[in-house]
């Protein structure tokens, strides 16, 4: 799953291999992202789910959302979105296992490496990562950190896959 932030960086992930886009961009505003989600849905080759926006996923017609632990519960987004994907982005097993109670499809979990997007967020490790895989049923992707080495480190983990922002660029 590639994090972008536009059609532009859609198309550069996609022909690196990307099978997923997550569209964030955070401090836009809704008309703004409702456009910039349409155009990408429409460019696109893979599936696009918009970050912590379900009406714009409705809006726009993108494969689903993926909620912040602070966003609504996968419960209630489940409610909205019906059949659509529905993940979390989750940094510990308790909510990795909140978000599989409630319905999400999959976690994105992490950083399992310390990252340049978001360089604040401590480092949960590798064993955080086989942690949550083992305690969940839903597919688990890493992120925050990943290159292509760690990649394999992360699926080696039983990561399902990964997200990255940095890589796909």
């Amino acid at each position: 799953m590639a994090v972008v932030a536009g059609v532009d960086g859609g198309r550069r992930a996609i022909d690196r291999g990307a099978t997923i886009l997550q569209l964030r961009a955070p401090g836009m505003t809704a008309r703004a992202l409702e456009e910039r989600a349409r155009e990408l849905v429409a460019a696109s080759s893979v599936p696009v789910l918009v970050s912590a926006r379900c009406d714009i996923v409705l809006a726009c017609g993108a494969a689903g959302a993926n909620l912040p632990e602070r966003d609504i519960s996968v419960a209630d987004a489940r409610l909205l979105l019906d059949d659509r994907f529905v993940g979390r982005s989750v940094h510990s097993v308790e909510a990795a296992l909140t978000a599989e109670a409630e319905g999400a499809d999959y976690v994105i979990f992490g950083p399992v490496w310390t990252s340049p997007s978001h360089p604040d967020d401590q480092a949960k490790g590798l064993d955080a990562l086989a942690e949550v895989v083992r305690a969940v049923r839903i597919p688990v992707l890493a992120i925050g950190g990943v290159d292509a080495e760690r990649a394999q480190l992360c699926l080696g983990a039983g990561a399902g896959g990964y997200a990255g922002i940095t890589m796909f660029l």
